[in-house]
């Protein structure tokens, strides 16, 4: 049991490992200029968080304070910040961007030189209260209820990915497109690419994940280990992928990717690869392949993902599959683990 937070408190989660998910208790603090304070109502866990916390993610260390997928309410403002924020429902962009280099002056924040990420470098929502920047948060339509704006976070960077991608091959409309990995991400992928018109195809290692799969959408699945693997993909298709998306981001996965995208296509990386991956360079030559990097998303994408969920794109029953209170955040982190689980969230106050 956790003991509740005292007046003048604020507990949150530290994760120090995978099995070692625990409280700290600090002094809650006021939000600073530009600033606002929120209190949280329900936070996502993430694959990232799961890397992370098993100590694999690249670019998170250990103990890291989670909570990036974060929906809440603003409850104080810092100098320069209307008042009008007070008693607002809000969701948080997480990407704390410096403003002033090339890609934050190009629009291209999410790729900024000095961006950190709150829940990941910065001790994020998964606690009592949290402050932000007032420009980091984004006003919610009180007709989108909580089970759907919690997924605007997780959406958004496959938004972003299919995005870019159509970016490079044209629309995506009617194109034969393959997504590798059919955990949180790759169907959430697999959600923006048929919101774009595409014919999906999708691999998994679970024949309960492609079961999934197919009931979001997708016009076939397959078994990337198969022996035939690459011959079934290319018959569901009815030939070469435009665009292949890996979201596992392992050596076979990219290989695999760069022999059933077409010449001229793309192979977008969305999955946060361990460490350094061979990848074929002769054929990425040859064939005239875009290799291509994803990194989380842009204001527009978070608009675009918002639009989804309004529309009824997303079916949260699918998607979301567990839930937790706070004072059980520890075990959220052990259901994030199962594969069989999509979206876990932490209930942490009452919510809409």
């Amino acid at each position: 049991m956790v003991t509740p937070a005292a007046p003048g408190a604020n507990r949150r989660v530290v994760v120090n490992a995978i099995d070692d998910v625990v409280f700290e208790t600090v002094p809650e603090t006021g939000p600073e200029a530009g600033e606002v304070r929120i209190r949280g109502t329900v936070v996502g866990i993430c694959g990232s968080d799961t890397h992370a916390a098993c100590g694999h993610h690249p670019f998170i260390d250990l103990p890291y304070r989670p909570g990036h997928e974060v929906i809440g309410v603003v409850d104080a403002v810092g100098a320069g910040v209307d008042d009008s924020w007070i008693g607002t429902r809000v969701v948080v962009e997480p990407n704390l961007a410096c403003g002033h280099c090339t890609q934050c002056a190009a629009g291209r924040y999410n790729i900024c030189r000095e961006l950190l990420v709150l829940g990941c470098q910065t001790p994020g929502g998964l606690a009592d209260s949290f402050t932000v920047a007032v420009d980091r948060v984004i006003a919610l339509d009180p007709a989108l209820d909580d089970d759907h704006a919690i997924l605007i976070e997780p959406l958004a960077t496959p938004v972003h990915a299919v995005r870019r991608a159509a970016e490079t091959v044209g629309d995506l409309r009617d194109r034969p497109v393959v997504v590798i990995g059919a955990g949180p991400i790759g169907l959430f992928v697999l959600l923006a690419l048929r919101n774009a018109g595409a014919k999906v195809v999708v691999a998994d290692l679970l024949d309960s994940k492609r079961e999934r799969a197919e009931r979001l959408g997708a016009a076939g699945t397959f078994d990337p280990t198969a022996p035939d693997a690459v011959s079934s993909a290319l018959a569901l298709l009815g030939g070469p992928a435009a665009v292949v998306v890996d979201c596992v981001a392992r050596e076979s996965s990219v290989a695999q990717a760069i022999e059933l995208v077409d010449k001229g296509g793309a192979v977008m990386i969305v999955g946060v690869a361990a460490g350094a991956v061979p990848v074929r360079l002769d054929l990425i030559q040859d064939r005239e392949i875009a290799l291509i990097g994803s990194l989380m998303y842009v204001r527009e994408d978070y608009t675009a993902a918002m639009d989804m969920l309004a529309a009824g794109v997303v079916p949260v029953d699918e998607i979301i599959t567990a839930r937790y209170d706070f004072e059980h955040s520890a075990e959220a982190f052990g259901a994030s683990m199962d594969p069989e689980n999509v979206k876990v969230l932490v209930q942490m106050g009452s919510g809409s």
